[in-house]
This record gives C-alpha cells, structure tokens and sequence, in this order.
C-alpha cells in the first residue's frame, strides 16, 4: 500500500447515508507518548445507529485511540461528541455522554456484581453520593439481565471467573445509558456464546439509536457485527470503510502477513484467518 493511501485513510459516517448525523467526529488525532508517536492523523466519524470497528496487530494503536477519545491521555486533534468539543465538557456530562469499557480494567474492591453495575448510573445521580431513583434501578437491572449477570448480582465481582467479570463490567457500561460506547476487547476472556450476545448487545445498543467504537482482535466477529472498520498498523490508518473494502486479500496479507477464507450467510459476509501469508509485500 502507497503512503498516500495510508495517509488518506479515514472512517467517515456512511450507515445511514451521506446525510447521518456525527455521534462522534475525530479528525487529526495524533498521540505521542514518552518521545515515540503512538498515533499519526487519523480521522474518525461514528454516525448513529453503527459499530466501527478498530483492527490492526498488537501496538497498532487501537486502544490508544479509544483512550484518546475518552480523554485518558494527551493527544492533538479535534475530537467532538455531538458537535461539542469532548475536552470542553465537564465531567459529569461526558460520563453521562461516553461510557468506556478498559480492556485491563480489574475489580479490586469486594463489592457485588450489582454494586458494581451501579456504578455506572453515578452520573446521572444529583451528586456522586446521591441515593439511586427509580430509573437507576431500572437502568441497572435491564443491564444485568442483558449482559447475562443477573443470577450473579449478589454474588463478589473481584471472585467471579474472567468471562463473569466481562459480561459485569459491560454491564455496569450499558447502565450508563451513554449514546457513545468505547469497548476494548470486550469479548476478549468470554466463550463463543458470549461473545456473540455481546456483539449482538452493542449491536442493538447502536439500532436504539446509540454509536459504539469495538477494539477486536477477532477478524470473523469484525466482518459480522461491524458496520465499517478502520485497519490500523503502526498508528496510522492503512484502510477504512466497508468490511467488504477493508478484509480484503491485499491488506490483510500487508498488516497481518495472512490468508483468509471468506464468505457469506445470510446476507452477511464474514471471513475466517486461514494461514501465513510471508509473501513479498509492499509495506
């Protein structure tokens, strides 16, 4: 791939047509970090009602990104959350706005799977102290059933199993209620069943009218769930758009150095890595 067609790469807001209103724009993000550029320009737009998805090997720049939009590290470029700038609002009204779930994000308190989902209705109480109303219930309990903890919600979240804390941690995101979610490998510790229930969870917090960014690593669930993706190597962004204009021969064999088998169900394409790929390559 050219350095022009690595430079000019970008996610523009495409599901719902030229016209989709921007959840979320991100134009310019460059993040460098102890003297090494970790992220180079790059352009991202979520549009209501889809899932983009970051792919790209390890220390592509995924996770940097997302941290980036969150506003956990420093960074240059404008990024802006229905039209407002995201480092101009205040706390509370960016928690309520953007929930962000950590791929490293560990529970080191013994609070209960319940408590724990409860935190994500804190800013929407009157202060962080505030007693939970009606609705904090309601958002709490409809998170755990659809995150499949609710039979452990009295159960300790730091003694749970790696893919029972997944599913906790997603639900105390989906109690927040936020129309943007950044998730970082969510699927990452959970059995196949799972993660197809939470893709299929983002997947229907995006028809609601919401918006998510997805770290994956997982190229099958990508191409399944995502509405577009962003390929990224090496902190800059090699292709974007489509699954069908990003999974392809050629850029897989560029990023990953693999073959693929792919194909559709359904009305779906999905692609499944098959094998190394070391042929010569333009890099």
């Amino acid at each position: 791939m050219s350095a022009k067609s690595v430079h000019s790469a970008s996610v523009s807001a495409q599901a719902g047509g030229p016209e989709s209103p921007k959840l979320l724009s991100v134009a310019g993000l460059s993040v460098q970090l102890g003297g090494r550029t970790l992220v180079e320009a790059v352009d991202l737009d979520v549009a209501r009602g889809e899932i983009v998805g970051l792919i790209g090997p390890n220390g592509a720049g995924k996770s940097t990104i997302v941290k980036a939009i969150a506003q956990l590290l420093p960074h240059r470029g404008d990024i802006r959350l229905d039209g407002a700038p995201v480092g101009r609002l205040g706390a509370r009204a960016r928690a309520r706005r953007l929930a962000y779930l950590s791929q490293d994000d560990q529970v080191q308190w013994p609070i209960t799977v319940a408590e724990l989902v409860a935190l994500g209705r804190y800013p929407h109480r009157s202060g962080w102290g505030g007693t939970p109303g009606a609705g904090d219930r309601a958002a709490v309990e409809a998170a755990m059933r659809a995150a499949d903890v609710w039979d452990l919600r009295r159960r300790r979240a730091d003694q749970l199993s790696g893919g029972e804390r997944a599913r906790a941690r997603l639900a105390r995101v989906l109690a927040v209620q936020a129309p943007l979610v950044l998730a970082d490998e969510p699927v990452a510790a959970l059995d196949p069943r799972h993660q197809l229930e939470v893709m299929a969870l983002l997947r229907g917090h995006c028809a609601d009218g919401g918006g998510a960014i997805v770290v994956l690593h997982d190229l099958t669930l990508a191409s399944r769930f995502c509405h577009r993706l962003l390929l990224l190597d090496r902190g800059r962004a090699v292709a974007a758009g489509p699954v069908e204009q990003v999974l392809t021969p050629a850029h897989l064999r560029a990023v990953y150095g693999i073959a693929v088998v792919s194909g559709r169900h359904r009305g779906q394409t999905y692609i499944v890595p098959w094998e190394r790929d070391d042929g010569p390559h333009e890099r």
